[in-house]
């Protein structure tokens, strides 16, 4: 049976070139970084030449990197390093300026600014430190999965310390207007940090245009492995330690470094760089091609957060009528793999919680589902997922009572 996959946003395959870059890190090349000797110092050149490519990528400076295990773990670090640091300086005294003597300590900064469309590291990491008495804005947006920027001004308190919005959304892949945002943090003198687990390698991210302070990166969405992602730390940010151990990667994360992992990570964010326009293009094509060809073949279908700016790879649409999973299924079983959302929501029964932030009904958002392509995507997977989407759709809705007397009243 051909097979075509339809899920890069939930992960990728590792690149050729990644793998060969990798394996000698696994045999001959087994240094520990942290050793003095010559089979240490290769593998720490080895980190530290992949720190520069990963820095590359986001326009940072290498000693901004820190390298984590993933998106989750730098987005809590993120979160509970910045809110939980004891006496944190206020973002613009790190800048050199003064602040009027602002000083976040643990009394002060107890409000964080978020969106009720975040990834769950973020929203689980900020219900978390509810529990704990830190009051929390979750900001909604508008139909197409955008925040309204004057309804953030307005969020902002003297309290606030932290802003946490992501980059692009994992389920629609929104973008959101980012660089206005730093700007707002900047002047409001509260620290930034946004997710940009799905924006990184799809499109140009240039952390200082941007204004963060703080933003995540997982290595298995952009053909990287998995157990590798990197948080940058803008130059004088202070984070509260979470983990403890030896003094690896400055303090901020300690723990004997996944040398094969970084080396991948860094090899995946050079080829990323290189192709990154050529890709976006190309698979932006591809994507409005889905599109369209979906929503004429299958009556009532509708593209959800069509009209906002979106990574290129990004399709999701709900098809009335059907329930999600079941025609996850279905598709499944004619050899095509999309999602109803998140890879690590998938199992939940509850509708996805970004498609109801944006006004769709419980039963439109669990008839929706995710089509993310990936940068070997071809014009003919595209065929094939035209022809058995609306076959497979027709054929439930032709078991679905709901749908037939929905059909039958319009």
């Amino acid at each position: 049976m051909n097979r075509v996959y339809l899920d890069f946003n939930a992960t990728t395959p590792v690149e050729p070139e990644v793998l060969d870059a990798m394996l000698p890190f696994f045999s001959t090349e087994f240094g520990n970084a942290a050793s003095i000797h010559t089979f240490g110092q290769k593998s720490r050149a080895a980190v530290e030449t992949a720190r520069e490519k990963v820095a590359a990528l986001i326009g940072a400076r290498p000693q901004e990197i820190v390298f984590t295990s993933g998106g989750t773990e730098s987005d809590n670090h993120a979160i509970f390093g910045v809110v939980l640091q004891p006496l944190l300086p206020a973002r613009s005294e790190v800048e050199g300026s003064v602040a009027d003597g602002a000083v976040r300590s643990g009394e002060i900064g107890r409000h964080i600014i978020t969106t009720a469309i975040e990834h769950e590291a973020v929203l689980n990491a900020c219900q978390a430190l509810e529990k704990e008495g830190v009051a929390v804005t979750y900001l909604p947006t508008d139909h197409e999965g955008q925040i309204d920027l004057e309804e953030l001004r307005r969020a902002i308190r003297p309290e606030t310390i932290l802003i946490t919005i992501m980059h692009a959304n994992n389920e629609l892949g929104t973008i959101q207007p980012l660089e206005e945002i730093g700007r707002m943090a900047g002047e409001a003198d509260v620290y930034l940090h946004s997710d940009a687990v799905q924006s990184a390698g799809k499109i140009p991210i240039d952390v200082n245009a941007l204004g963060v302070d703080l933003l995540s990166i997982s290595g298995h969405k952009l053909y990287a492995p998995k157990g590798i992602g990197a948080l940058y730390v803008r130059g004088g940010t202070r984070l509260r330690q979470l983990l403890y151990g030896g003094h690896h990667q400055r303090g901020f994360r300690p723990g004997t470094e996944n040398v094969a992992g970084i080396v991948g990570f860094g090899k995946a964010a050079e080829i990323a760089c290189k192709s990154l326009a050529e890709t976006a293009q190309r698979m932006s094509t591809l994507r409005d091609k889905l599109e369209r060809g979906l929503l004429h073949r299958v009556p009532q279908s509708r593209v959800n957060g069509g009209a906002a700016p979106r990574t290129p790879n990004t399709a999701n649409l709900v098809f009335p009528g059907v329930e999600g999973e079941a025609l996850l299924i279905a598709l499944d079983l004619r050899g095509l793999a999309c999602s109803t959302g998140a890879a690590c929501s998938s199992g939940a029964v509850e509708p996805s919680h970004v498609l109801t932030a944006i006004g769709l009904p419980p039963e439109e958002a669990r008839a929706s589902l995710r089509f993310s392509l990936g940068r070997h995507t071809t014009s003919a997977d595209l065929d094939f997922a035209l022809n058995v989407v609306p076959a497979a759709v027709a054929q439930l809705r032709e078991l679905s009572p709901t749908y037939r007397n929905v059909a039958k009243a319009g």
